[in-house]
């Protein structure tokens, strides 16, 4: 991380998530009943996100089936595309599709340095806190009719208005 702030290298957390077109119903109390809007249906909306540790900028790939091993390649794709000719390392869970031998001798084949966190750490993982600030402040007790309403226009939109503060 010291690397990272002093300019040497292009630091990423990445991680998925996984959200689901589901009642993140929030808690009324009314004299009257009042009737909630709900999404229905059990439609799967997945996100690989890459946090840049020193700008809190987000790169995302995005899915309505899985997040696989080919998915994470081409995250490495993106970052690589997108690095300012420093090198560029990777901390990541241990979720099978991160550390499969396919992810460790590509990014070894193109210069990116895969570091792995202990297992069962999540509180490690920098991108994790994003995770857990979109479900429970953005999607929480909102209304969303399907999944072009997360989707926006090919990204996911929430990122911008999302405060530094959950990433320290």
């Amino acid at each position: 991380m010291d690397s990272a702030n002093a300019g040497k290298v292009q630091l990423f957390f990445v991680d998925a998530s996984h959200f689901v077109m589901g009642g993140f119903v929030g808690v009324i109390w009314a004299k009257v009943r009042r009737l909630v809007k709900t999404a229905s249906g059990r439609s799967r909306y997945n996100v690989l996100g890459a946090l840049n540790f020193v700008t809190k900028k987000v790169e995302t790939i995005t899915n309505d089936s899985y997040i696989r091993a080919d998915s994470v390649i081409a995250m490495i794709d993106k970052l690589v595309a997108n690095s300012i000719g420093l090198p560029v390392k990777l901390i990541l869970d241990n979720a099978a599709y991160q550390r499969c031998n396919w992810v460790k001798d590509y990014a070894r084949s193109i210069g990116v340095e895969l570091i792995f966190l202990p297992t069962y750490s999540p509180n490690l993982n920098l991108i994790e806190r994003l995770w857990k600030f979109v479900k429970s402040e953005v999607l929480n007790a909102a209304y969303i009719r399907n999944l072009r309403g997360i989707q926006g226009n090919g990204t996911f939109p929430v990122f911008p208005s999302i405060p530094f503060r959950y990433f320290r």
